[in-house]
């Protein structure tokens, strides 16, 4: 693939990007971005990778590249945090990032010699604000996004049932590994000239895989499980919305957000995507028997999902209620913190809202979501048949019925089945499990 190289090596790359699990848009500051963090030579590599993990001896297969020098460009890619690399069974795995989670996090979490966070952290701002990534990724009824909300522990009435995977704690209780870095949103904003708050920058938690990735390639420090529950408790204090891998089984972080720096948490308050993080499976619901109308539990919202009205008839010094907007209300807890009569608590949603189980299953749903799902079944960019099917199962995708249909209650279970019963065939049980 050295032809590559010397023409328009970075639209390629941005192309390839735009074609994993979200999508990215292209213009001139995805190209600056680009050209920032990797060399064409790198960038070329990129290309050819498959879009999933892949072993060392397929990807040089597919890129055409020889084996001891492909490994250490990927080396290389590996600790910029534009490749992922985990260890399976059989050896390690290497699959390019993502832009979301991936290239933006993990190159705003980086720190020390070699990066230039100042000019990367103005380069993604711009990008973020003007070239329509939000509307790409949340504008078409999309459901599946990587983030799923937290309720805070306590916000849930009492007599609430809460399942496990719902709460912080238990799932800081399962994990072995862990990991502290810096928030990639308020890295991006510090540098962007742009942030509002004096929020710690050390709060973005990761665990288990996720943890050693970032460990090993510097963009987080080891911690124990007992800084990590510290980690939580500050988040509390300070009204931080928790919010986690959008998934029941493995979760591998959960981010520590404000309202003000959050870029997830803007797509829904600015933006007005009330999906671009997905809800917990409470809502807040207030008890106008014991509210006092001060209005505390408004202005914690952090995407203004509750307002206060003033009532017909007021009775003693209540002049004001919260009224809140069920379409946009994240369930996470933070109105009801410094609710001192308990009267702002989190309820059940009329209906549950369903998380994928793995990884694996919200990868599968966010690609066919957003168009991307043939990349996935047909990986190989090297080859001319997989080009051909991708084109046309791609096509075949895009159909709105086809689409709606594997999304719905009805197809989707058997959908995933028959994905996982694929991949698991070719020898890939673990992708399965993650």
């Amino acid at each position: 693939m050295g032809h590559l190289v010397g023409k328009d090596v970075y639209r390629k790359l941005g192309t390839k990007v735009d074609g994993l699990t979200v999508r990215a848009p292209w213009n001139e500051t995805m190209r600056a971005i680009l050209k920032e963090l990797c060399s064409p030579e790198e960038a070329e590599v990129f290309i050819g990778m498959p879009y999933g993990f892949a072993t060392l001896d397929r990807i040089a297969r597919s890129t055409g590249h020889e084996r001891v020098k492909l490994q250490g460009t990927l080396e290389r890619l590996a600790e910029k945090g534009l490749v992922v690399d985990f260890e399976f069974e059989g050896g390690t795995q290497y699959m390019p990032s993502p832009l979301f989670v991936g290239i933006f996090e993990f190159t705003m979490m980086r720190t020390g010699p070699g990066v230039d966070s100042a000019t990367l952290g103005k380069l993604f701002h711009a990008y973020l604000n003007e070239s329509g990534v939000v509307e790409a990724n949340a504008a078409h009824g999309e459901k599946v996004t990587i983030m799923r909300a937290l309720p805070h522990d306590g916000a849930v009435r009492e007599h609430v049932e809460i399942l496990d995977y719902e709460k912080a704690s238990a799932i800081l209780a399962e994990k072995e590994r862990f990991a502290l870095g810096i928030c990639s949103c308020r890295h991006e904003k510090l540098h962007a000239g742009v942030r509002e708050c004096d929020g710690p920058l050390d709060v973005c938690s990761s665990f288990d895989r996720a943890a050693d990735f970032l460990v090993r390639h510097g963009m987080a420090r080891e911690v124990s499980k007992a800084e990590m529950q510290d980690n939580l408790t500050r988040s509390r204090e300070r009204g931080l919305v928790l919010s986690a891998d959008n998934v029941q089984k493995n979760a591998g972080f959960i981010c520590n957000c404000c309202a003000c720096c959050c870029n997830l948490l803007r797509g829904v308050r600015d933006f007005g995507y009330p999906n671009f993080i997905v809800t917990s499976s409470f809502i807040a619901s207030p008890d106008q028997s014991l509210c006092q109308g001060c209005g505390k539990c408004s202005k914690a919202c952090p995407i203004e999902a509750i307002e206060m009205l003033p009532l017909a008839s007021p009775a003693g010094k209540k002049k004001k209620e919260p009224r809140v907007d069920a379409g946009f209300c994240l369930g996470c807890g933070v109105c009801t913190l410094d609710c001192s009569s308990g009267a702002m608590r989190l309820d059940r949603r009329g209906r549950r809202v369903i998380h994928p189980e793995t990884t694996f299953e919200r990868v599968i749903l966010q690609c066919l979501e957003r168009g991307t799902l043939q990349n996935q079944i047909f990986d190989d960019p090297g080859s001319l048949t997989q080009d051909v099917m991708r084109a046309i199962l791609g096509a075949f995708l895009r159909l709105p019925p086809v689409k709606r249909a594997l999304m719905s209650d009805a197809l989707r279970s058997r959908f995933l089945a028959a994905m996982k019963a694929g991949v698991s065939a070719q020898g890939k049980g673990e992708l399965v499990a993650m």
